[in-house]
């Protein structure tokens, strides 16, 4: 980014009158030099205001806080500092002609489908793209200000726990275009009901312009109801056949998927480097924007095929003899059966699954947890090892469902232990949980004890 404080203090409504030149911006104190906008952000364990004094101390060049504090340097008051954060990102992402910006949301699937977006816009725009979980109220609008004029997309991923936030995001990211991957149970706790949950999601269309596209997920019983004469309705799917763009001929193989994408009476032939139908769905939607912005079909299928998994989302490896799919990142009901379609598709030997606690799903904990015991049961999973007090349900379920091998625990060394002597050659482990967990500790350890 390239702004006078003058020009930060105006966008946020505030009159402070200097030439110091910003080229960042910064929430940590630890984190600032001559350049910097320090937003003093009141935070759950911390309070930014605290360091202030500090900060101007060092030199930087402005901070923003909604306390009056006489400091050395140039102090924009605001009334919220979380909310001028926002607002300046808005500013910053206007600043930047013709700069297309694509929102996501959704229960599950948010990342890859980020992922598999940029790498589709990638083949015509320079993109930027969410990186990590910078996904809420802080995190989306410091990835903005990572843009500069020579950007031509920005991809940017929108997460939430309950009612607003979506709403929050969206008026700052202005959306030229956005997509909503599909409405599960994840936050249910907070939102009451998968209504409610997509509710919330579609807050999304509030900071885009009236006729703009938004694609949904018209397998998604849910999303298959949304309808607004305002913007441009566009549906992907597999089974639901009046949809705009549909997957045909899947073909899952060992660490590939093939399929057709179909739209408008075109066709084209798409490989991406994963496996499971879940994956299906997100390329699919990535395909769908890459036609929505004029890029060619098989530069689409290009930046498909060169598609890698971030973070722990289903990266598979072999270790030891053994295949390992390491998917932690986060799980919900959907996205654990997911997990055990891709396990017993790839697996050759025995296949064991290694499920932890899925948060975050209140009163609906129990019968969460039950269904996916159920589930691993009916995929006919060879052994179900569960970690957490609530996944004591996926294996009370599973058992009742007729898996004879099931272990489960409640400390994850003595679940690390019994893996050790479990597990042999030629097997194939999914290991999957709410990130909370913290499951990767588990085949990190395995790592280190297997030597590889």
């Amino acid at each position: 980014m390239n702004l006078t404080v003058t020009q930060a203090a105006t966008a946020l409504g505030s009159k402070v009158v200097s030439e110091n030149l910003i080229n960042r911006v910064s929430i940590d104190s630890r984190d600032v030099d001559g350049n910097t906008l320090f937003f003093a952000i009141k935070g759950e364990r911390f309070d930014g205001h605290d360091f202030i004094e500090d900060v101007a101390k060092k030199g930087v060049g402005a901070i923003v806080s909604h306390k009056n504090i006489e400091v050395n340097v140039p102090l924009i008051k605001v009334s919220d500092t979380k909310q001028a954060l926002l607002d300046l990102a808005s500013f910053y992402r206007h600043s930047i002609e013709n700069l297309i910006v694509i929102g996501l949301t959704g229960s599950v699937g948010k990342t890859t489908t980020k992922e598999m977006t940029a790498c589709v816009m990638a083949q015509k725009y320079k993109t930027l793209k969410t990186e990590g979980n910078f996904n809420n109220e802080i995190g989306m609008p410091r990835t903005v200000f990572r843009l500069d004029n020579s950007y031509e997309c920005a991809v940017l991923e929108m997460g939430m726990d309950g009612f607003g936030q979506i709403s929050d995001l969206t008026n700052s990211a202005h959306p030229d275009c956005a997509i909503i991957t599909n409405i599960g149970v994840s936050h249910i706790e907070n939102l009451g009901s998968r209504d409610g949950i997509l509710k919330a999601k579609l807050e999304i269309l509030e900071g885009m312009k009236k006729g703009s596209t938004l694609f949904v997920n018209g397998d998604n019983d849910k999303l298959a109801t949304v309808e607004n004469a305002d913007y441009n309705i566009i549906k992907f799917g597999i089974d639901n056949k009046d949809c705009e763009f549909l997957a045909e001929e899947i073909k899952e193989n060992d660490f590939s998927t093939d399929f057709t994408a179909v739209w408008n009476g075109n066709r084209q032939k798409v490989t991406i480097p994963t496996v499971g139908i879940h994956n299906v769905y997100d390329a699919l939607v990535a395909f769908a924007v890459g036609i929505e912005y004029n890029i060619a079909p098989d530069l689409i299928a290009k930046g498909l095929r060169d598609y890698t998994p971030s973070g722990m989302r289903q990266r598979i490896k072999d270790a030891n003899g053994i295949t390992v799919i390491e998917d932690c990142y986060n799980a919900s009901p959907d996205s654990q059966k997911a997990g055990l379609n891709t396990l017993c598709k790839i697996a050759k030997g025995r296949k064991i699954a290694v499920l932890g606690d899925m948060l975050e799903l209140g009163d609906y904990t129990e019968t969460a947890h039950r269904t996916v015991g159920e589930y691993a049961a009916e995929c006919q999973t060879d052994a179900l090892f569960t970690l957490g007090e609530s996944s004591k349900y996926i294996s009370d379920s599973a058992k009742k469902c007729g898996l004879n091998s099931v272990f489960s625990f409640t400390d994850k060394a003595e679940l690390t232990e019994n893996l050790k002597n479990y597990l042999q050659k030629g097997d194939t482990v999914l290991f999957k949980a709410s990130r909370g967990m913290k499951l990767e500790e588990v085949f990190e350890e395995l790592y280190r004890y297997w030597e590889v």
